[in-house]
């Protein structure tokens, strides 16, 4: 399953949730979104070691040859979207709830998303688009493409929770 997909769903029940239990939306998903780069890390070296998701090909010195991706050496893109998309990600979440950034409700969230669009737009750069989709408009991928919404989104919760009141801490 694709992690926009996936987000769009827990985002759903995320809103529903909040809703029906009458708490704070954005102080609700700033903890949450705190630990989605721990999963994405383990997420991404499991596709590493399943072989999957693997690099285009490139005579980098640390190119790997994937036993389902042929013969010719490829980048290692699952690792590199492990580093970005995990600990350059909970670092980026770990220093800004430090810093206070949940006394603004929907910093956390919106450094999430535009950190995450980011981060996957850079990787894409190393990876193999899928096969059935290969390169779109602009010669973007759909992981490209769909990080777009991300990262406008996340523009916005950010100007929006910058201009909302301080409030307590949660």
């Amino acid at each position: 399953m694709s992690f926009h997909g996936g987000a769009l769903g827990v985002t759903i029940a995320i809103l529903l949730f909040t809703r029906a239990r009458k708490i704070p939306l954005f102080a609700f998903s700033d903890i949450i979104t705190e630990a989605i780069p721990i999963g994405l890390f383990f997420g991404r070296i499991a596709n590493f070691i399943n072989g999957e998701l693997f690099g285009r090909p490139t005579h980098v010195p640390w190119a790997m040859v994937f036993p389902n991706g042929g013969a010719v050496p490829r980048h290692p893109s699952q690792l590199y979207e492990a580093f970005c998309e995990g600990i350059l990600l909970f670092l980026l979440l770990f220093i800004a709830e430090r810093l206070g950034a949940r006394q603004r409700p929907g910093i956390v969230t919106g450094l999430f998303l535009a950190g995450y669009a980011v981060a996957r737009m850079s990787g894409e750069l190393f990876r193999q688009p899928d096969p059935q989709l290969g390169y779109l408009i602009f010669g973007a991928t759909m992981g490209q493409l769909l990080s777009i919404p991300l990262l406008i989104a996340g523009g916005a919760i950010i100007f929006w929770a910058q201009r909302a009141p301080v409030s307590a801490r949660p």
